[in-house]
């Protein structure tokens, strides 16, 4: 094989509870990209659609990842990558992590995978460096893995593939404005009370069982952020109302995907997500910002390859 075409998916990163250590991949919505074998042994980007992104290697996610890849591989050629964003930058759904982990994960496929899931995390992780100023793994890990991961330890990295709930619809409003997560990071509190962190450990021990035991209930009772939420709250317009709004229309949980703005919503089976989407849009209706609502399947496989 010389040339793969592939989906890379959006990601929700953190899950309420869940910082720097949980994501989940989404169905339908995701990036494009092909990538291709080449003589030389280099990385070239030589299209990038629907954004207007740098084609310089050292200054692209998809390129620094890509780069990191080709360093620790034993192959004597090189690759040429074309990029198709479908997932805005700063959107809060991994649009660089889409970008990061779906390179290394073509590269890897074309070359008969000689690499591991958690070695292609490491090489994306250098993607999100670079956008973020941070090598986190909750967005990269979903989309090589699928479905809902958590990232057990960084140093050395540990990922945890969890099962994946098939009535779990996930619910996105995007509002049309955009938080760069370095900046988000900024804001952040380096130290929290110990009530604070004992409260979050039992929610992110409840997310997993939940998951595990297919306990929806218990799934929504466990998103909850008692740290992170209210801090970042504030640069999203009309976020309490929203995550009333969902809660009110039967969401299991509501809080921020990645470090917004987005709004992600858990919802157990479409019609409950389509009332919870039409909930969120009545809210955004009346603040006079332009926005997106997706209601999305959860993607249990990650990036895969487009025929």
């Amino acid at each position: 094989m010389q040339e793969i075409k592939i989906f890379c998916p959006a990601t929700i990163a953190n899950l309420s509870c869940g910082f720097d250590v949980m994501g989940v991949a989404l169905d339908t919505i995701g990036d494009e990209m092909t990538v291709r074998k080449i003589a030389e042994r280099k990385v070239e980007i030589t299209k990038i659609t629907g954004q207007d992104l740098p084609k310089e290697i050292n200054k692209n996610v998809a390129g620094v990842a890509a780069s990191a890849f080709l360093k620790k591989a034993k192959y004597c050629g090189g690759f040429e990558i074309e990029i198709h964003k479908k997932i805005k930058p700063g959107s809060g759904i991994g649009s660089s992590a889409a970008s990061s982990a779906g390179v290394v994960w073509a590269m890897n496929e074309l070359l008969n995978r000689p690499f591991s899931k958690k070695e292609l995390v490491e090489f994306a992780m250098q993607g999100e460096r670079l956008a973020s100023n941070v090598a986190h793994a909750d967005n990269v890990a979903p989309v090589i893995f699928g479905g809902f991961v958590l990232v057990r330890s960084y140093a050395p990295l540990d990922i945890v593939q969890l099962p994946t709930p098939k009535a779990l619809y996930a619910v996105i409003l995007h509002p049309q404005i955009e938080i760069k997560t370095a900046d988000s990071r900024k804001i952040l509190k380096s130290r929290i009370a110990l009530e604070e962190g004992v409260k979050q450990w039992g929610n992110l021990g409840g997310l997993v069982a939940g998951l595990f035991k297919e306990d929806y209930e218990l799934i929504g009772r466990s998103l909850e952020d008692h740290i992170i939420e209210p801090t970042r709250s504030i640069l999203i317009p009309g976020f309490e109302e929203v995550k009333k709004k969902s809660l009110d229309a039967g969401a299991l949980g509501c809080g921020i995907s990645g470090s917004g703005p987005s709004i992600f919503a858990l919802c157990q089976g479409i019609e409950m997500a389509q009332n919870v989407a039409g909930a969120m849009q009545k809210v955004y209706d009346k603040i006079g910002i332009d926005f997106e609502v997706h209601v999305s399947k959860l993607n249990a496989k990650g990036a895969k390859k487009l025929k």
